[in-house]
């Protein structure tokens, strides 16, 4: 009777519709936990990669799909405020360090390469010591990484060579590496579980994450003192990713969605976050996952200011496919 009267009750609370990129994950029992306390029933619309994400956005804005957005970043969020699918004014919440400008934070962490570290023993090659070593004939076909135009990876990781390098310079550069076997596939899974060489694939540097080999070690089936990757900080390679929430334009649901972004703020949130979708915590007092000293965390980083990827990455992003993926 009681899981009957539940039923009912959730079938008849005010549906809250979250949009998010395809590597949303959070427990079960801490939504059903949110539902309980406001009464709503969350709706989770899994979008594609964050660049599909907003594509959608953008398409739907006259007939909005949802009424908040979780997973937007730094090198999209101008792209939709342009677009107008946010609402201008967002909620208000604690500052903390990693802002993200129309919308808030909840998140952050680093786009980088990864290192199949069994495929370089078995293969007695040396890793790359710097960007231009990829392009080189030594590192031929060993790289994939994801599309600049679905993905925010690889939106993060071209952002970070143009900011290290200068956009002539790097354009340059990405010819190179296009000569030399690059492949660019539309997103991250398709990169890590797919092409990547941990996975069985035929591509021994990835495009990823600086926690990626946390979670290698944390999903492992067996005990590992280290981790099976490793991360390529090279000068260079590093984009310091802001994830982010904000309500949508048009939305049905403005107080479900304002109180579910504080949500995301909350200190059950950003514990979880950690081990389920891989990123730092921006809530001050969150204490970091003891799996993370298996990732290591760049010194440095090349990303640019929020108002250089605004007016730069849509030219940036159209140049890549016209010079890269001709």
């Amino acid at each position: 009777m009681t899981a009957l009267l539940l039923s009912l009750s959730l079938a008849q609370a005010a549906e809250l519709r979250v949009i998010t990129h395809s590597s949303f994950e959070l427990p079960k029992d801490l939504i059903a936990g949110f539902e309980r306390q406001h009464g709503a029933r969350v709706t989770i619309i899994k979008a594609g990669d964050a660049g599909e994400m907003v594509n959608k956005l953008i398409l739907t804005r006259a007939n909005p799909i949802a009424d908040v957005v979780y997973g937007i970043d730094n090198t999209l969020i101008g792209k939709a405020r342009a677009a107008g699918v946010l609402d201008p004014v967002q909620p208000a919440m604690p500052v903390v360090k990693e802002a993200l400008p129309g919308a808030v934070s909840t998140d952050y962490g680093y786009i980088t390469l990864n290192i199949d570290k069994a495929w370089f023993s078995a293969h007695k090659k040396p890793l790359p010591a710097s960007l231009e070593d990829l392009a080189r004939p030594e590192w031929k076909n060993l790289l994939v990484i994801e599309n600049p135009a679905t993905s925010s990876t690889g939106l993060g990781f071209l952002l970070s060579t143009i900011e290290y390098m200068g956009e002539d310079p790097a354009f340059a550069y990405w010819r190179r590496l296009r000569d030399n076997g690059l492949k660019v596939v539309k997103g991250w899974s398709e990169a890590y579980n797919t092409e990547f060489t941990r996975n069985g694939g035929s591509r021994p540097i990835v495009l990823s994450y600086a926690s990626s080999p946390a979670a290698e070690v944390f999903y492992s089936k067996t005990a590992l003192k280290e981790a099976p990757t490793g991360n390529l900080l090279l000068p260079g390679s590093v984009f310091r990713q802001i994830e982010g929430a904000a309500t949508l334009k048009g939305g049905r649901e403005k107080a479900l969605a304002v109180r579910f972004i504080a949500f995301l703020r909350s200190a059950p949130v950003q514990g979880a976050i950690q081990t389920s979708m891989w990123m730092y915590p921006v809530t001050e007092g969150v204490t970091i996952n003891p799996v993370f000293r298996f990732a290591e965390r760049p010194r440095s980083h090349s990303t640019p200011s929020e108002e250089r990827i605004r007016k730069n990455a849509p030219g940036w992003v159209s140049r890549f496919n016209r010079t890269i993926l001709r």
